[in-house]
């Protein structure tokens, strides 16, 4: 296997004595060697398969230049967007254009076009006609449906065909990469490969499989809301890889077929692909350009799950990585440890031990190996199932054990804790470790909402169980002398979440002494149950009503709510609560949210200036890493929050 980052020019390539390429690999992240990037992921497992493969990383769309860089492959072109869904990279959830972009060199917005899944593959079909293109990723992953835009304001069809893509592959693509690899270097057309767990393709009526799961068409989720939420909910049933089946879309003349979702990777497997040599760094490449800021909060971090049973409707993960949690091994992990030790600039430190959700680490009830997990339901959510099996003994061992290698100072978990999980361990031996030894002054969780309605939509835990955290956090903090602080996530414009229920966020925060400094407007990225709820003003499960906050009025009202305490929200909080009739929270008496007279020197100790300058909202760090980390990787992308979020959301 080649030790050093994999071949990005036509020099390398010939420095190498490579002719012709087997693959050529197309992406619109940076090139970054790191387990924690979809790129580095496949291309390393490829390329330990025997295979050559060159990576185009952000090719310039403009020109055929980087697109022929290499000329063409002997198999297939893989395309992705990068780590995350690229309109996702470049707006925020008030649809303004982001200046920056963690993926890119140098931080910088505009290395990617908009839609770029579509706007590579096009490029390859006008450069080299009928050629073999695979595409995989989250964008790819999460759009395999026909899908609600919302950039478009408008339903658009699968990205298949909206591409031109021969095969599409989703969720984690180890097992799919490799075999699709290994039947077209034996020979076999891309077009007959049509058995492939993970995968989608387009197929004539005539050629459907039978006893498939039949979404409404393309034609009839475009025109009726009703028929898209019916949509969503079957797509959503089966993803199972224990009993889903494939699922059918027609699509005008043609037909969508999804198999079933690919096989979880083993533990024998996960240790596989996270021993390839990595060199864990930015392509010396862009060290002129300052780097590629993605890098950074998961240098020193460890991936040591997959998969998330928490199952929150606004967060990807259920319908692209899986509900189903897999892991590596003790000594797979302690192994990559000692080498983070060992790398030049390690001060000690491993920022992170975690995954989609940090202290999974087994299934959440045993019949899950057998019989899958549970149509339908939720294992956390509006309560624990009875069935539900906490218990952290194996996630405490291997911290504990890593906190002894030898060069190791600190370890941290933020990749995001499942408190509702926690609290259900009889057992405190793991939340008094995790305050003594993991946390670094602040912990952040992700509480949402307060208002049962809204974290019913969200599909999340009541706040009662937030309550009982934070009240045993703060008491085993105090009870060990630290000073520690819960920081807590919090989501306005939800649907479900009227008005009303925005004031009634804003009084629990006050009534509990949080003051947020970053706060989230609901972002309805592609594929989530909560998307559909935004769109439909349907719940796909129950088919009810549900009240969506869509005017941009109505949503900076809900936002500012959450931050009522900054003076710049005064007038708009005053609004708020005006037109809400809740004036008994207007005025000077402790319980009340704003003054209705404007207090003098708004910017004296107290006000603006003492707090957080860095309003930073959660929707402009979509593209960090610490959030996303793993849990974006797919097959032609290869894969971990929050990340926002693509909606996804760690720990969450």
């Amino acid at each position: 296997m080649y030790e050093g980052f994999l071949p990005t020019t036509k020099k390398e390539m010939d420095e190498l004595g490579i002719e012709q390429f087997d693959f050529i690999y197309i992406t619109g992240d940076a090139y970054v060697d790191h387990p924690s990037f979809g790129a580095s992921i496949v291309t390393r497992l490829i390329e330990a398969m025997g295979f050559t493969i060159g990576i185009i990383a952000q090719p310039d769309w403009h020109t055929d230049r980087d697109f022929r860089r290499f000329g063409a492959p002997k198999y297939a072109f893989l395309v992705t967007s990068g780590n995350i869904d690229s309109m996702v990279a470049h707006y925020t959830a008030a649809k303004r254009k982001r200046s920056d972009d963690a993926y890119s060199p140098g931080g910088l917005a505009g290395k990617r076009p908009d839609r770029a899944v579509i706007v590579y593959c096009q490029k390859l079909r006008e450069y080299f006609g009928d050629i073999p293109i695979a595409i995989g990723g989250l964008e790819a992953s999460l759009r395999r449906f026909a899908h609600y835009d919302y950039w478009d304001d408008d339903v658009r069809p699968s990205i298949l065909p909206d591409s031109g893509a021969d095969i599409l592959m989703y969720g984690m693509g180890e097992h799919q990469i490799q075999e699709i690899c290994r039947r077209l270097a034996d020979g076999e057309d891309i077009h007959d490969i049509h058995d492939v767990r993970g995968t989608c393709y387009m197929t004539e009526p005539v050629n459907t499989p039978i006893g498939a799961a039949q979404c409404p068409s393309f034609e009839q989720v475009r025109e009726s809301k009703t028929e898209y939420a019916k949509a969503v909910k079957i797509q959503y049933d089966w993803q199972d890889e224990v009993y889903g089946k494939t699922v059918i879309q027609r699509h005008g003349r043609m037909m969508l077929v999804q198999n079933p979702p690919a096989l979880s990777l083993t533990t024998e497997e996960l240790d596989y692909i996270y021993s390839l040599p990595y060199t864990r760094a930015v392509h010396p490449s862009y060290d002129s350009q300052g780097g590629v800021p993605g890098i950074e909060e998961v240098r020193f971090s460890i991936t040591h799950n997959r998969g998330c049973f928490g199952y929150c409707n606004f967060c990807s993960i259920a319908l692209h990585q899986g509900r189903r949690v897999t892991v590596r091994s003790e000594e797979s992990v302690l192994k990559e440890a000692e080498r983070i030790t060992k790398m030049p600039d390690f001060k000690g430190y491993i920022h992170d031990v975690g995954g989609p959700t940090a202290n999974f680490r087994h299934t959440s009830c045993e019949k899950q190996l057998s019989k899958g997990l549970c149509m339908g339901k939720k294992c956390l959510a509006p309560t624990p199932c009875p069935a539900l099996k906490a218990d952290h003994t194996e996630y405490l061992a291997l911290l504990r054990k890593i906190r002894q290698v030898k060069g190791v100072k600190r370890v941290f978990i933020r990749s995001g804790i499942r408190y509702d999980y926690l609290m259900e361990d009889k057992n405190d031996e793991f939340m008094r470790e995790l305050i003594k030894h993991h946390v670094s002054g602040q912990l952040k969780v992700a509480p949402e909402h307060c208002s049962a309605v809204v974290l019913d939509k969200m599909g999340k835990p009541h706040i009662e169980a937030y309550k009982a955290f934070q009240k045993r956090f703060y008491e085993i903090t105090k009870g060990i002398g630290k000073e520690q602080y819960l920081v807590p996530y919090l989501m306005s414009s939800h649907p479900g979440s009227t008005l009303n229920e925005a004031i009634d966020l804003a009084v629990f925060l006050k009534e509990n002494k949080i003051r947020p400094e970053q706060v989230q407007d609901f972002y309805p990225t592609p594929g989530t149950i909560s998307t559909a709820m935004f769109y439909t003003e349907l719940d796909p499960y129950t088919m009810e009503k549900v009240y969506v906050p869509k005017t941009p009025k109505e949503k900076a009202m809900q936002r500012a709510l959450l931050q009522y305490f900054r003076p710049q929200n005064r007038e708009i909080v005053l609004e708020a609560l005006k037109k809400a009739g809740r004036r008994d929270l207007i005025g000077s008496s402790p319980k009340c949210l704003v003054e209705d007279i404007a207090p003098r020197g708004g910017n004296r100790k107290g006000g603006e200036g003492s707090w957080q300058k860095k309003n930073g909202d959660r929707d402009r760090k979509q593209s960090s890493p610490k959030n996303r980390k793993s849990f974006t990787h797919s097959s032609v992308q290869g894969q971990q929050k929050k990340g926002k979020k693509s909606s996804g959301g760690k720990g969450r």
